[in-house]
């Protein structure tokens, strides 16, 4: 896929055009590729749509009462949102933007995760201290794990063989065995964890704990904790620190958290665990999403109701995008 030019860089393809035609030529190829960025807004009961070339919205659809984790299939044919007061999942066709269907998910689903497969789905039911584990295609509950109390942040290896499961009120994360649906191990972390993350390699998981203020990094086969990444923004008090969404770059050099109510995506060296900078972003940040080519980053902000969009190379934040009521999860389509 062509790399796109970044949207603040149009304005000077005309002066370009003249000396270098090629470039105006790998400009339109870009805005062709341009990748389909969909937020689910918790209080509005919808889905925005941005143009990640445009950085504009392109639809608003309702899609269920209170829609908070949203993914995507791998093939980018089907957008998965977790319709939390409907009990369900609803899916939603990227081209008609119709809710084609509504999955069984258990009660109150918040967060999800996809089998890299693309089948099962696995949801965390935070009502009954259980992962579903659902066949997207027969729309059959395959089992039921039980796990602690809470769970929420949902996370899934490379090769699908382990699934995280953060459990907000146990404070721990379960590594659960995929082929048995089995609990493999618990790991304590700090108070209330929201996320779970691996990385591109399988080889660390990072989960961030929102009341602990941290996030811990797990090597998932030996269960160790190698780290605890803690955070300081000067003039911002510690309690409004409150780490939720977490995105790492595919080669595992940076890692991206949202900071919540401190309103600042910090910046992360995932090698040596220092943060390198902290991004002013909206109000509230809660989850993130990289385009495929990682060239922006997307965070949703609940309570200023838009979302922040940060250029990844130069780690600024470019643009905001007005959206509906309290944007929750984000996610951008493959293709």
């Amino acid at each position: 896929m062509p790399r796109r030019l970044p949207p603040r860089l149009a304005g000077v393809s005309l002066a370009l055009g003249a000396l270098l035609p090629g470039l105006v030529l790998a400009l339109a190829a870009g805005e062709a590729s341009a990748f389909s960025v969909y937020v689910s807004n918790e209080r509005g009961n919808s889905v925005s749509v941005i143009d990640s070339n445009t950085l504009e919205v392109t639809s608003t659809v309702k899609v269920g009462r209170r829609p908070r984790g949203i993914t995507v299939s791998p093939d980018g044919k089907s957008v998965y949102i977790c319709v939390s007061d409907d009990h369900a999942v609803a899916v939603l066709d990227p081209v008609t933007l119709k809710v084609l269907r509504k999955l069984k998910s258990g009660p109150d689903p918040e967060l999800f995760v996809l089998n890299p497969s693309g089948n099962p789905l696995y949801v965390a039911n935070e009502d009954d201290n259980q992962v579903t584990v659902l066949d997207i295609e027969k729309n059959r509950v395959i089992a039921q794990v039980p796990v602690g109390v809470e769970p929420e942040g949902m996370g899934i290896s490379p090769d699908g063989k382990v699934l995280a499961a953060t459990s907000e009120t146990t404070n721990m994360v379960h590594l659960i065995d995929t082929a048995t649906y089995k609990v493999m191990n618990n790991v304590l972390v700090d108070a209330r964890p929201r996320f779970a993350e691996f990385t591109a390699d399988g080889k660390k998981l990072f989960v961030s704990a929102e009341v602990g203020g941290t996030v811990t990094v797990i090597d998932p086969q030996t269960r160790a904790i190698l780290k605890k990444i803690t955070f300081a923004i000067p003039g911002v008090a510690k309690e409004a620190i409150q780490p939720v969404g977490v995105r790492i770059t595919k080669d595992g050099k940076r890692a991206f958290v949202a900071l919540g109510p401190a309103n600042r995506v910090a910046v992360v060296n995932a090698e040596t665990y220092e943060v390198e900078k902290y991004l002013l972003v909206g109000q509230r940040v809660w989850q993130l999403a990289f385009t495929p080519d990682e060239a922006l980053l997307f965070t949703t902000n609940g309570n200023s109701n838009d979302v922040s969009v940060i250029d990844v190379p130069s780690l600024k934040v470019v643009k905001s995008i007005k959206v509906g009521g309290a944007p929750w999860g984000v996610v951008v389509a493959p293709q």
